[in-house]
């Protein structure tokens, strides 16, 4: 072979590999740039799993559905917030007189139902206007995880024809007389509440002595998260008085109506000086005494609250 020959051949065949090398860069680019779309599409997914999943922590935590408090504060419900206002400290037991507090705890149920998204009002008609003619419906039946809670929606969603918040209040309570309603009754409601705070690390479990019977009691361990309570309430008709129920925090507003129902306000407010108890009375008294069919009709009321305000009133 000539050398001009060879030396075509080997500039053909470097040419060759360089195309060869070439294409290969290009394959291993698109493959690069492939896997990187693929992962940004799995990391774009996961954050919007991340998101939806935030989306309904926050939905579960909105100023409607929880404390609006201090995150790091133990997060109660309604009704385990009105049995602790009712508990004597070191007795561990509410007042024997008190025959308002099992209603106001029903109450509670509901009032914390319809701030979870659970349960709402049927909306108002031409003939059904006033909130105590109104049904309780059933928005959705997912688990509350609170026993007492999940037990209620099961009632709620099982009863047709539905039924109006004061009845749903005498059927929980038991206070009805239709006999073929009794197995709506919430029994040893205040009992499971109590275990409830126990478990929180509010109250602890005691046997005390009666004379002539035993009695389990829950006296309060924690009394920091129960004058963190008492002082969010005494603060919210005194310092923070904003004279206006659509203007207050509405678990706040709720807990206000539910402490007066369940007659457990004076706990709140007695360790106030006589001047601020006389003010912080007169404007709860102000508060509960409103109409509640003009107040629930107002641009972002929450109508179980009045509702149930309502339903006491007329009890």
């Amino acid at each position: 072979m000539s050398l001009p020959s060879r030396s075509l051949q080997l500039r053909d065949s470097h040419t060759k590999r360089k195309t060869i090398i070439n294409t290969l860069k290009d394959k291993q680019v698109r493959m690069t740039t492939l896997t990187h779309r693929a992962r940004r599409t799995e990391v774009g997914k996961n954050s919007e799993k991340k998101v939806e999943s935030e989306e309904d922590t926050n939905r579960d935590r909105s100023p409607d559905n929880e404390d609006s408090g201090d995150s790091k504060d133990i997060r109660l419900t309604l009704m385990e917030e009105v049995l602790l206002l009712g508990l004597k400290d070191k007795e561990g037991y509410t007042s024997f007189w008190n025959d308002c507090i099992s209603s106001g705890l029903r109450g509670g149920i509901l009032i914390e139902l319809a701030m979870r998204g659970r349960i709402y009002l049927e909306p108002p008609t031409m003939r059904k206007k006033r909130l105590l003619d109104r049904k309780v419906l059933l928005k959705s039946d997912s688990p509350t995880g609170d026993v007492l809670l999940d037990e209620t929606l099961k009632h709620i969603k099982a009863t047709e024809p539905t039924e109006t918040v004061q009845t749903w209040i005498e059927l929980l309570t038991g206070e009805t007389w239709n006999p073929f309603k009794l197995q709506y009754q919430l029994r040893n409601v205040r009992e499971r509440i109590a275990k409830n705070l126990v478990e929180k690390g509010i109250l602890t479990t005691e046997k005390q002595n009666f004379l002539l019977f035993d009695m389990t009691t829950h006296p309060v361990t924690n009394t920091t998260e129960k004058q963190r309570l008492v002082k969010k309430l005494q603060d919210s008709v005194l310092e923070r008085w904003v004279n206006d129920p659509q203007r207050m925090d509405k678990r706040t507003l709720a807990l206000l109506v539910l402490a007066h129902s369940s007659d457990v306000l004076e706990n709140v407010f007695s360790s106030l000086t006589d001047d601020k108890y006389d003010v912080a009375m007169n404007r709860a008294k102000d508060l509960v005494e409103l109409d509640p069919e003009v107040e629930g009709t107002k641009h972002s009321a929450t109508e179980m609250i009045w509702a149930v305000l309502a339903a006491f009133n007329k009890s």
